[in-house]
Order: C-alpha cells, then structure tokens, then sequence
C-alpha cells in the first residue's frame, strides 16, 4: 500500500470513529412517554398483572401510585416516572434497555425471568414497539 493509500485510510477511519463519538445520542421525549408509554403501564392483560400492580409497590422499580379514584397520573407524577424508567433505558438501544427486555419472552430475545411474567412473546407486539420506538427518540423533543 503506498503512503497516501495508507494515509487515506487513516483519515477515513478517524473521521468515522469521531463521527460516531459525536453523534448525539437520543433523546427521550417526555410527551410521548406520557401519552404513549404510560398507558402501557396500566393496560390490563389476561392472566398477567398489569406493570402497575406491581411496579407502584415492593419492587426495586418503584413508579408513582396513582392518586385516589384516579385513572392516570398527574403531570408532576408523569415526570417523577419518567425519571424512574429512564434509567432502565439505553437511548437509542432497546437491545440494552431492561425496559424491553424483562417482560419481553426468551424466546424473543429476552431475560429469562421476569417476576411479572412475560407479557410479549415477539418482538413486534404493538406495546413493545411503542416502547422501543420512545427509548430509540421517538416523539421528536
């Protein structure tokens, strides 16, 4: 290889890696989560409990209780949820986000124990992809 091939490769290669360094990497966007990702976790599944049950008591993740005769939250307990799942998300990767990946089947590609159960078998159930359309930046903020 002669020294400008070799250096052309090196520039191209550099250029690359800092490409990828740069990008930016996704942004949650609030709005969707609470109008798309929210109602997820309330929907009601045959012979499953819903993410609520559980997840607004005695589990590590811990989202806000609904108020008293409420049938969603408020906007200030929208945002303390949003905070809360946040951290089980990788913007940009549902392959890493534990969001996705718990109640998600095995078979599917997920973890294989979920205390919940599993309430999607493929990857191609709507609430799973609305999931993995909000942790890739859906929603546009």
């Amino acid at each position: 290889m002669s020294g400008s091939s070799l250096a052309l490769v090196v520039a191209l290669t550099v250029t690359a890696v800092h490409a990828r360094q740069s990008a930016p990497s996704p942004t949650l966007d609030f709005e969707f989560f609470r109008t798309r990702v929210q109602p997820i976790l309330l929907h009601k599944r045959e012979g499953l409990a819903r993410c609520y049950s559980c997840h607004s008591q005695g589990t590590p993740l811990v989202i806000e209780r609904l108020s008293p005769g409420a049938t969603t939250w408020t906007e200030e307990q929208s945002r303390k949820n949003f905070e809360i799942l946040r951290r089980v998300v990788s913007p940009g990767n549902p392959e890493r986000s534990r969001l996705l990946l718990m109640p998600l089947a095995r078979e599917a590609g997920g973890v294989s124990f979920h205390p919940g159960g599993k309430h999607w078998t493929t990857r191609d159930d709507p609430e799973f992809r609305v999931l993995a359309e909000w942790v890739k930046g859906g929603g546009g903020s």
